[in-house]
């Protein structure tokens, strides 16, 4: 099972949903942060990090002693990584998108695979938790092909030991965001009631139900604001599975980087609840699709 913790904007407590859930999840676990261009799971779980690999990306190198100029690949890139000034043969690393298409057109074999540094990617252990993340190289503009190699890694993990995902997914309804969200069982959408959380559950909402994944809202700060969310989520169908409420302990918690389960036995039932609702919401989809593919 793969949970996805998303959020419309940054600030909602996403993070801290995250790390709650994997710091009751009864079973084996992998708590994998998918947020490259600004991890934080780390500093909650503070995990003993066992390895660091950096991660690549392919771009093509020219040999312009082979081009011909016939501009084949220049019209096959869309993001104008590769152009033929001329008699000039211009390549852009950092525009490139790493499809490979250009190596292929080429008819002279005047273009070769080279490589452009994207991130880090580390794993370890998080007390009994597997621990994974990827780190953006600072620079880099484009995250979905460091978030991919972290995926990558991940299926690699599952493959040698068998065990849940939940996922620390990027703020907003981007690219990074739904790369992230894609392959989740259920997504979780952490908001909070006031009109920047309303605002930006919608575009979350909204930009993750063609993917028809279950999908529903934990309400960080409960209690502060109005209940212009409460009543969303009522008008469009959206599970609320749990309310964190506006403590100020919960913030001290935050800010001294401590899991928000070690606040009170409240807060740890709170959360242990809320996983049980997510492994409930798992199931009645695993059933659903069955019965689907039964049908079909």
């Amino acid at each position: 099972m793969i949970v996805a913790v998303a959020s419309g904007k940054g600030g909602t407590g996403k993070t801290t949903v995250s790390a709650a859930l994997v710091s009751v999840w009864e079973a084996p676990v992998i708590a994998t942060d998918l947020d490259v261009e600004e991890p934080n799971l780390h500093l909650f779980l503070r995990p003993e990090i066992s390895e660091t690999i950096k991660a690549f990306l392919e771009v093509p190198v020219a040999d312009e002693t082979r081009c011909t100029y016939c501009a084949q690949c220049a019209d096959l890139c869309q993001f104008k990584a590769i152009s033929v000034l001329g008699e000039t043969l211009v390549t852009f690393p950092e525009m490139c998108h790493g499809c490979g298409g250009c190596l292929s057109i080429c008819p002279e074999g005047a273009l070769s695979a080279g490589t452009r540094e994207l991130g880090e990617i580390s794993w370890g252990r998080a007390d009994g938790a597997a621990f994974l993340m990827g780190r953006l190289r600072v620079g880099e503009a484009m995250s979905p092909p460091l978030m991919r190699a972290v995926k990558g890694k991940l299926n690699e993990m599952i493959a040698e030991k068998s065990a849940d995902v939940i996922i620390d997914a990027p703020p907003g309804v981007s690219c990074p965001a739904v790369n992230a969200v894609m392959d989740a069982d259920v997504i979780l959408l952490v908001t909070e009631p006031t009109p920047f959380g309303l605002y930006d559950l919608k575009l979350a909402h909204k930009a993750f139900q063609p993917l028809g994944k279950p999908m529903g809202a934990v309400i960080n700060r409960a209690g502060l604001g109005s209940t212009s969310v409460y009543d969303y989520c009522s008008e469009s169908g959206v599970d609320i599975i749990a309310e964190i409420p506006y403590d100020p302990d919960i913030a001290k918690a935050y800010a001294g980087g401590n899991v928000i389960t070690e606040v009170s036995d409240n807060l740890q039932t709170l959360i242990r609840n809320l996983a049980t609702r997510v492994r409930s919401m798992a199931k009645n989809t695993a059933k659903n699709n069955v019965r689907e593919a039964l049908h079909d």
